[in-house]
């Protein structure tokens, strides 16, 4: 430490001389004028619904931080960050500010992650949410924000129907309220019970597996990320989910994508139920603000024989810093991220702009402001959740092997029996690598 603060005061001496001498011999280019000191912070980020407000907060931080620019370019909602990520940096254009999803993305990017130790955000982060980007003692990422999802539904719907939500505890409870639902379509104004993406294999492959692979895993991602095979304990309440679902679902759901699923279907009132969570609460808003403030409810997904009344929650992805970027790069690019989440200007925007669940202490969760976050941090408090296991797939296994074969079965090109045998198989062959 001594060594870097040395050569760094060393650097600042000669800097100050080659101004002093190039004032010095009259010169007059302006090309360099202002550009001593400037850093750009390149961020390649995952989170399409706050895109917008990310991009304000990024100008403001300009503003307030001259010599500091900040370039965002965001990949999700229907396209492969992962895929997209592995692509940016084969490019050669690297990011300073990327995201990892855990204990497999820490292995996959390990000579690509600065340690953030250091940083306020570190220290603030809630016990337990840094343990799967912990490596070695040192912190390689810092989390974006706790997430939960279950299934979102009408409230309106479901009391024209004569359904009270609070009774669907069970999944038998679900498929009571689904044939009383389908029965009363016509009159509710329905095209169908709910909207499955299976176009989305996120949907499918990695939130709803993870729902009944996490307990055996006992939700926990460094579990899922050790482990040498997927057993599918709970595999058959999967299904029989999943097949509820499609069954009673707008069809064909291997076309349907997020879009059409949350905008097109459920915020036009066209469905009573899909399986999404407090990240769509934007989108909703955009199409119809009073459905999305008053209208909107959150059911468990119920794990037949494990918990059937809790919803999945846990850390979506983290903020990667990238450690071949030069130093005056890094170290802004922390400076950007402690602003964010423990300045009183970014704790603000967090919980206001972005609707974010914070997984930082010194916020007041009183101010959590969309409903549908509400409805999760009240199954946080209730200890009714389930955790984020997989963040600890192996690497593209929820999407690419498991994703892909659900599509499969529900297409009829394959059943689940195959499903299953096939994605054990690609799971114990990643492990064994």
């Amino acid at each position: 430490m001594t060594k870097k603060k040395l050569f760094s005061g060393i650097f600042a001496v000669v800097l100050l001389l080659s101004v002093v001498l190039g004032g010095c011999s009259g010169s007059t280019d302006s090309k360099d004028k202002g550009s001593k000191g400037d850093v750009t912070i390149d961020v390649f980020q995952f989170k399409v619904e706050f895109k917008k407000q990310f991009e304000e907060v990024a100008k403001k931080y300009e503003k307030d931080n001259p010599g500091v620019k900040i370039n965002i370019t965001t990949v999700g909602g229907g396209e492969d960050y992962g895929a997209a990520l592995r692509s940016k940096f084969a490019s050669g254009k690297e990011p300073a500010i990327y995201n990892v999803g855990g204990p497999q993305d820490v292995k996959d990017w390990n000579k690509k992650l600065a340690d953030l130790s250091d940083t306020k955000a570190a220290d603030a982060a809630f016990e337990g949410t840094l343990d799967g980007v912990t490596k070695d003692g040192k912190v390689l990422g810092l989390p974006f924000n706790q997430e939960g999802y279950g299934l979102l539904f009408n409230k309106d719907i479901f009391k024209k129907a004569g359904i009270n939500p609070e009774k669907i505890t069970t999944l038998a409870a679900l498929e009571e309220a689904v044939k009383t639902l389908d029965g009363k379509k016509k009159d509710l104004g329905l095209k169908a019970v709910f909207a499955l993406p299976g176009k989305e294999t996120w949907v499918t492959g990695l939130h709803l597996s993870n729902a009944f692979l996490a307990p055996e895993f006992d939700n926990n991602a460094l579990n899922s990320f050790a482990a040498k095979k997927v057993e599918f304990k709970y595999g058959e309440g999967f299904k029989k989910v999943l097949d509820l679902q499609n069954k009673y679902s707008v069809q064909p759901t291997v076309s349907l994508d997020y879009a059409k699923q949350v905008e097109e279907l459920f915020s036009l009132q066209k469905v009573a139920i899909i399986e999404q969570g407090n990240w769509t609460y934007g989108s909703i808003a955009g199409i119809d603000e009073e459905f999305a403030n008053n209208g909107v409810g959150l059911l468990p997904i119920p794990v037949e024989g494990y918990k059937e009344d809790s919803i999945p929650v846990g850390i979506p992805m983290y903020w990667a810093v990238n450690s071949n970027k030069d130093d005056k790069t890094v170290e802004e690019s922390k400076k950007f991220l402690d602003w964010l989440y423990t300045s009183d200007e970014g704790k603000r925007t967090v919980l206001e702009d972005f609707k974010f669940i914070p997984a930082y202490e010194g916020y007041d969760a009183s101010k959590i402001s969309d409903p549908i976050s509400k409805e999760i941090y009240k199954y946080v408090e209730n200890k009714k959740t389930i955790g984020w296991a997989f963040m600890g797939y192996p690497t593209g296994w929820g999407q690419e092997e498991l994703g892909v074969q659900i599509q499969k079965y529900l297409s009829g090109d394959a059943d689940w029996d195959q499903v299953v045998e096939n994605t054990q198989k690609s799971w114990e062959k990643s492990r064994s690598k």
